[in-house]
């Protein structure tokens, strides 16, 4: 008897009435069917799409604060207002985020693993707004920085959290699309403060600055607000025991709502084994993490650190400056930094089909690659005042990244951890970028006054070791379960124990009992022993069609409950 079976044979059976082990009759249970079970409002393709568009708000604000900021450094009434500031003061100003951002992205294992993926990123939409109304508000410089590292503090859950949260709720053949996706919404939060920043340049006053500042408030607002309707990561259900709603968001992403559907019930069967050895193995911390999983780990950090270091920051915090060095003066340096981030914009389009049919490695080489060779050219162009080349060269270099390290450095990182290492490992890449964005954001401004077009030969140097360490280091991801990603790493992760990471012999075939509402179906499971007990086997309890209809019908039972979230 398969799984399916099993759970169509509880639902429709009416002849045995003792008690099933739980206090209700197997009558009970038969007098729920599946169509008896409450369809969410929105199930399969259209609740993931809504849920990917809504989570890409979360990197949309991390877009639009670099956007902006970039943009008001060079505003005359925010110079006059705060006392012409130094270079050393603006990147001190610009990478004060980046400090909340890595306090916070350290503390994400222990907070996203207690509150969930849905709360912390309400969390971070909250924090991220109380920064955006102390900028808004403030006088003097010190006001400014204790708004950004507040809205820092946001940005580093709220970066931590989304791609994990994709990656989760995600299925093998649409992760890297979504994940793509998700980037193009950083970068429409980026253009969009670029834009935003251009027409209120035209203000004759200090409003021309504040506008912007006050925007921030009003989008994490709406992430906030909207974080209520969202679905939460399954396996972080499952992790936590919310079996009930973890198997009815399985079914509503991959099943069409159906909770008896065979598909949903392996995919719950599958990350529940996950959870149950993981626990049998026990939590790891961040020292344990790197060293159960260093080649993991290294690939994790590493995408986050070329990311920053291959010199894309220079440009986004600092482009207006760029141009101004290049020869454009004023609201003209504005709308060049405008029109390359359009052209940034559509290119992240590209990898939205490309992350799957090339695949992540091809991507990164061919960025690592062209970005090196176009920071060489505005290099060249700048030292010879060629505003135009630098310009067309700007776009470029936007533009790989935009199709290669943008969108695959934050993707690839959760994808290759394992469930369990998951959050602390995600939680280590997360502060390795904000530690690089952290040395960036502070020495642009330094270094663009200090040593001008040679910056730019320092992080082309980054872009070709880049490529180097993707040829030789990282694997191919597309294609892959996380549960499968196990495949292509000879590490020992918690879909196997360790007392069997070393065996030789071949793999075995073994029951799987399943437990429906008192009934086991055995499954014939090609894989490796997964505990090291007597007989080979693992206990999966899936709920019963009686308890998914009391979680459906009993709002006070669900953890996305309006009571349980106040309370």
């Amino acid at each position: 008897m398969n799984v399916n079976n099993a759970v169509t044979a509880i639902a429709s059976s009416t002849g045995d009435i003792s008690s099933n082990g739980n206090g209700t009759s197997a009558a009970d249970e038969a007098e729920i069917l599946p169509h008896d079970i409450p369809r969410s409002v929105l199930i399969g393709r259209p609740l993931l799409i809504f849920t990917s568009c809504f989570v890409s708000i979360c990197v949309f604000l991390f877009g639009y604060d670099q956007g902006y900021f970039s943009s008001i450094i060079v505003n005359p009434y925010f110079k006059e207002e705060f006392d012409n500031p130094s270079s050393v003061q603006i990147g001190t100003v610009v990478a004060i985020l980046e400090i909340g951002a890595l306090i916070t992205s350290l503390s994400l294992t222990l907070v996203a693993e207690k509150l969930g993926r849905r709360k912390t990123t309400r969390l971070g939409s909250l924090l991220f707004s109380i920064g955006g109304i102390i900028q808004t508000g403030s006088t003097n410089l010190t006001v400014l920085g204790v708004g950004r590292f507040i809205s820092g503090m946001g940005v580093g859950f709220l970066s931590g959290t989304a791609p994990t949260y994709m990656i989760e709720i995600s299925s093998p053949e649409l992760r890297g699309f979504l994940g793509c996706v998700q980037f193009t919404g950083n970068i429409l939060g980026y253009s969009s403060s670029i834009w935003l920043d251009y027409f209120c340049s035209y203000i004759e006053s200090n409003m021309s600055f504040r506008i912007p500042l006050a925007s921030q408030a009003f989008f994490g607002f709406v992430l906030f607000f909207g974080s209520f309707v969202l679905v939460e990561s399954p396996r972080w259900l499952l992790e936590h025991d919310h079996d009930e709603e973890g198997l009815v968001v399985i079914a509503d992403l991959f099943a069409n709502g159906q909770v008896h559907n065979e598909e949903a019930l392996t995919e719950f069967k599958n990350i529940k084994e996950n959870v149950l050895v993981g626990r049998l193995e026990g939590k790891l911390n961040f020292l344990q993490t790197i060293r159960r999983y260093p080649r993991r780990i290294f690939i994790a950090c590493s995408a986050q650190m070329f990311a920053q270091l291959n010199g894309i920051n220079v440009i986004s915090y600092y482009a207006p400056l760029v141009f101004e060095h290049a020869g454009w003066v004023g609201r003209d340096a504005l709308k060049m930094t405008g029109l390359n981030s359009l052209i940034y914009l559509l290119s992240t389009l590209i990898p939205w089909k490309l992350s799957e049919s090339w695949g992540r490695r091809p991507l990164l080489m061919l960025g690592g690659l062209g970005m090196g060779i176009s920071l060489v050219l505005i290099s060249i162009n700048a030292y010879m005042k060629n505003s135009v080349m630098v310009v067309i060269f700007v776009s470029v270099y936007n533009s790989l990244f935009g199709i290669s390290w943008g969108p695959i450095g934050w993707l690839i990182g959760p994808e290759v951890l394992p469930n369990k290492a998951r959050s602390s490992g995600s939680s280590l890449a997360t502060a390795t970028n904000w530690i690089c964005n952290f040395i960036v954001g502070q020495s642009a401004p330094i270094l663009l006054e200090k040593i001008s077009w040679r910056l730019y030969l320092i992080h082309a140097v980054s872009c070709f070791t880049s490529f180097t360490v993707v040829y030789w280091v990282y694997p191919e991801t597309k294609g892959l379960s996380l549960e499968e990603m196990d495949s292509i790493f000879n590490d020992s992760t918690s879909s196997r124990h360790p007392s069997f990471a070393s065996s030789t012999t071949s793999t075995p075939v073994f029951d799987l009992e399943q437990r429906v509402g008192g009934i086991s179906a055995n499954v014939s499971t090609n894989s490796t022993p997964l505990l090291p007990t007597m007989d080979d086997s693992i206990d999966v309890e899936i709920p019963s069609l009686k308890s998914i209809h009391k979680f459906k019908t009993d709002d006070s039972k669900s953890i996305r409950s309006f009571k349980s979230w106040m309370g």
